[in-house]
């Protein structure tokens, strides 16, 4: 029980290592302004036609927590505490990294930034993945659909971000360029990522615990 307990633990404090780089691209998108990520243009089409603006912090947890319950009552391995500190933490650490990084002269080099951005969040999104203690509510619709269709995740996040997009613009979301490349660029990168990841997170769970063999 004590080891299992402390394998737990290191594949949280993996995951919010993840969870912190992941964080760091989706701030250095932002401050791009060239478009908002693919489930925030979902968010903000469901806002604007369903609530009104200026709630898309209410819808945004409306969505992810049904999600997770949806997950619950259909195949509930996926959902884990992990699940709960990415809810609860991506806010704040964005937040922190604008205070940070909100004064960072970018005027003239946004295209690359936006590409750096897009490597960064993939790198630390394929790390939560991987730590196997669970993963945000958006990546969580790419991971079930990958395990349950046997399809490679960066196909099937592509077209779920396509379909966050597509229907969030149908609905009155707003998008631009930077949103199509993460959409199209963020998936792929991550299934690149994901092999080296997977020994990242053996060997820190065998380091952190002290077990020569663990699950990655």
């Amino acid at each position: 029980m004590r080891a299992k307990a402390k394998e737990t633990a290191a594949r949280l404090l993996i995951l919010f290592v993840g969870l912190v780089i992941a964080h760091l691209g989706v701030t250095l998108f932002m401050l791009t302004e060239m478009g908002n990520d693919p489930f925030n243009v979902l968010i903000e089409g469901l806002t604007v036609r369903f609530v009104g603006s200026g709630l898309l912090t209410p819808v945004h947890w409306g969505v992810s927590i049904l999600i997770v319950v949806i997950l619950l009552l259909t195949d509930r391995h996926y959902v884990k505490l992990g699940t709960l500190v990415c809810m609860g933490f991506g806010g704040p650490i964005i937040d922190g990294f604008k205070a940070l990084l909100g004064n960072i002269p970018i005027r003239g080099v946004e295209p690359a930034v936006l590409v750096l951005a897009c490597g960064i969040l993939a790198f630390g999104m394929s790390l939560v993945i991987r730590s196997d203690a669970g993963t945000g509510p958006n990546d969580l619709v790419a991971v079930v659909i990958s395990d349950k269709t046997h399809a490679p995740f960066s196909v099937v996040r592509v077209a779920t971000d396509a379909t966050f997009v597509l229907t969030g613009a149908l609905l009155g979301g707003t998008y631009g360029v930077g949103t199509l490349v993460c959409a199209f660029l963020v998936g792929p990168i991550a299934g690149l990522c994901m092999p080296f990841s997977g020994r990242v997170v053996a060997r820190c769970v065998s380091a952190l615990t002290g077990e020569k063999r663990t699950k990655a």
